[in-house]
């Protein structure tokens, strides 16, 4: 019977063409829209931990309540060795020190007067060792704009937008103006050694980055670190995975009142970042959600007029002696393989443009001048497992309830109507 019903479908192109290309469409556009909500905002919370909080952060528990302020006074101490403990204790995460400091960066003349000065937000980061992987995961290379990176001591990166308006080029030397981890004045030389652009506005407005190396002797801070970020193996922020670690960690310090032990949060658990996360899977969750269920009730309706134009075929069969429970099976045996159909092609129709937009990126650079906020200028999907069967509501349980829903008139009606219906 089943190959009766197939063969049927694929010579009468009125009840098989029509209604897959319906199901593929609505089911592509479920899961091209499933994949760039996902990407979009879950590039929005990567690019929060990558420059800021990482998916996990240790730091002692006074800087914890402080952090806003970026209190390097309460930075951690003796970091390698706390460094390779982490890494024995949460094998696969990988760790890399970082001290956030603020100053002014002092731009001398020919006679080394002070020529131009400007507010900077700084970054010691580990860019010469080799072994936390900061270039990569900032993706310092792509955003250079001029000159190179770090290569040496000594050198800097500040963004594009901050060297000219200190009008300073790749070459030149400038002077960090700040205060070391014990309060006094610190002041230490960098030669320029490129300029970045980030295409986010609180990092492209006046940002210095150096080797970690480099602060810790401006600053007076050596073997310590206002921060640990941490990152789990798969590159992706998981907030279930992170509290699970946060809390094992954390519990081995939970009789401490030594406000210099080292506590360790999750990116939910820093600054506004829990609710972004909570509105991630709230709305992630929500949007999709409405968008299913409005092509369910489209393929829904589909599949209930297909069924209500066939009422003259069913009078047929029935006049020929085919029982009504025969001929509902068989409409629901249809709507199952029109349905199957429907989902594979819109599902790969999906999928395959789902991809284009992850690999391509749409640029939004132009619209984010002015934001506050640290959003991606390239707007990408992210192709996620749920993406691969997420068509199957629409595109095949929608479709078989409309087809049941339709066949309920089978019942209903005597054979006498259906071949009146058939007659007008």
């Amino acid at each position: 019977m089943i190959r009766f019903l197939l063969k049927g479908l694929l010579r009468d192109k009125s009840r098989s063409r029509t209604p897959v290309m319906v199901v593929a469409i609505g089911v592509m556009l479920t899961v091209f829209v499933h994949a760039y909500i996902t990407g979009f905002m879950g590039d929005t919370i990567e690019m929060n931990a990558k420059f800021s909080y990482g998916h996990l952060k240790v730091m002692t528990k006074a800087y914890a309540e402080n952090m806003s302020q970026v209190p390097n006074d309460l930075a951690l101490l003796d970091v390698s060795e706390l460094q390779n403990k982490l890494n024995k204790q949460f094998p696969g995460i990988i760790w890399a020190p970082r001290i956030q400091f603020g100053g002014l960066i002092d731009v001398p003349d020919k006679n080394g007067e002070t020529q131009a000065q400007g507010p900077a937000i700084g970054m010691g980061l580990d860019m010469l060792s080799g072994k936390s992987r900061e270039n990569e995961r900032l993706e310092i290379q792509k955003s250079l704009v001029r000159g190179n990176l770090i290569r040496e001591p000594g050198e800097a990166l500040i963004s594009e937008q901050f060297s000219q308006k200190l009008q300073v080029n790749p070459g030149d030397e400038v002077t960090l103006i700040s205060s070391t981890m014990d309060g006094s004045m610190a002041m230490y030389n960098f030669r320029i050694a490129g300029t970045v652009s980030f295409g986010a506005e609180s990092l492209d407005r006046g940002t210095i980055i150096t080797d970690i190396e480099d602060v810790r002797q401006a600053l007076n801070m050596y073997d310590a670190a206002g921060e640990l970020i941490g990152f789990l193996p798969d590159g992706f922020y998981d907030d279930e995975e992170a509290l699970k670690i946060t809390q094992n960690f954390n519990a081995g310090y939970a009789d401490s009142s030594d406000e210099f032990d080292p506590v360790m949060k999750s990116l939910s658990q820093q600054g506004n970042m829990g609710q972004y996360v909570s509105l991630l899977k709230v709305w992630s969750a929500y949007i999709s959600l409405i968008f299913v269920v409005a092509m369910a009730l489209v393929l829904w309706n589909a599949g209930l007029l297909g069924g209500l134009r066939r009422y003259g075929e069913f009078g047929v069969r029935l006049a020929m002696g085919e029982e009504k429970k025969h001929v509902y099976r068989t409409l629901i045996y249809e709507s199952v393989f029109i349905g199957i159909a429907g989902t594979v092609v819109g599902t790969a129709f999906g999928l395959f443009f789902a991809a284009l937009l992850q690999k391509y990126g749409i640029d939004i650079s132009g619209m984010m001048e002015g934001a506050s906020m640290m959003m991606p200028s390239v707007i990408r999907a992210r192709i996620t497992p749920a993406d691969y069967y997420l068509g199957l509501i629409p595109g095949l349980m929608a479709t078989v309830i409309g087809s049941m829903l339709a066949g309920v008139g089978i019942y209903k009606r005597k054979t006498s109507q259906l071949f009146k219906e058939m007659e007008a």
